[in-house]
């Protein structure tokens, strides 16, 4: 896969079908994601709508450049949206893209948008927003089956070096100051663009509190999907209704 330079980082990334002069979809992964862990829902999307797709592993993800700092700041978020995200669509000539985020993803893409980039729409699965206890708890326990079951192996088939991946994002989410990160006030409430927001009851890193903060803080247009019998990956585990609810949300847009 071809290589980019964002902030200073070297970017693996992947296009999905051509130019057909409707929006670019991104799609920007979860915490512990990569390229390869969206599977096709990216190319499912892209062939629903005609329109052309962008993955990419971030900084410290996947084949992309292995994470060098011993801790990331609580700001890691904000620095992907800030700065690496505007980096690389500018390398990339995107305008106006449709962000699609998942998890960590998501709340990137929610950042960006509410810095008042030029963004078309964003679909936000499973998104943070603000800090709530049943998250840390559920980080606590991933860093113990990283430790003693074969997530870590499991996690080595992405990612270039799955330790310092694995860490990169525990040790933040972890870390005592970043109990009060929230971009409530100074993102959500300046996002314009539609949104749709889509989670499922069964999320063990967040509650739907999270989707009904996004309603009631987005200036613009916003659809709250929420699904039963789902978890933290709506687009792994309720496949067909998450593709027809983004399916419809790109055209509307496009």
């Amino acid at each position: 896969m071809p290589l980019a330079t964002a902030a200073g980082r070297s970017i693996n990334y992947h296009w999905i079908g051509g130019a057909s002069g409707k929006p670019t979809l991104v799609f920007l992964h979860e915490g512990l994601g990569s390229i390869g862990q969206w599977r096709d829902f990216p190319a499912k999307v892209a062939a629903a709508t005609g329109c052309r797709a962008l993955v990419y592993d971030r900084y410290g993800y996947g084949q992309s450049d292995v994470l060098a700092e011993k801790q990331r700041t609580v700001r890691f978020m904000h620095d992907e949206a800030l700065s690496a995200l505007p980096d690389l669509l500018k390398v990339l000539a995107i305008e106006n893209p449709i962000l699609v985020g998942h998890s960590d993803g998501a709340s990137i893409a929610l950042i960006h948008a509410g810095a008042k980039h030029a963004v078309r729409g964003v679909v936000a699965m499973a998104p943070h927003v603000f800090i709530e206890p049943e998250c840390l708890k559920s980080i606590d326990k991933a860093a113990e089956a990283f430790e003693n079951t074969d997530l870590k192996d499991r996690l080595g088939r992405y990612h270039r070096d799955a330790r310092k991946t694995f860490y990169g994002w525990a040790d933040v989410w972890l870390d005592r100051e970043f109990k009060g990160w929230d971009i409530r006030d100074d993102y959500l409430v300046n996002i314009a663009c539609p949104v749709l927001a889509i989670q499922g009851y069964d999320d063990i890193y967040g509650t739907m509190t999270q989707l009904d903060e996004i309603a009631r803080r987005v200036k613009g247009p916003c659809e709250l999907l929420k699904l039963e019998h789902c978890g933290h990956a709506p687009f792994r585990e309720q496949p067909e209704k998450v593709l027809a609810a983004v399916t419809r949300f790109t055209k509307e847009l496009a």
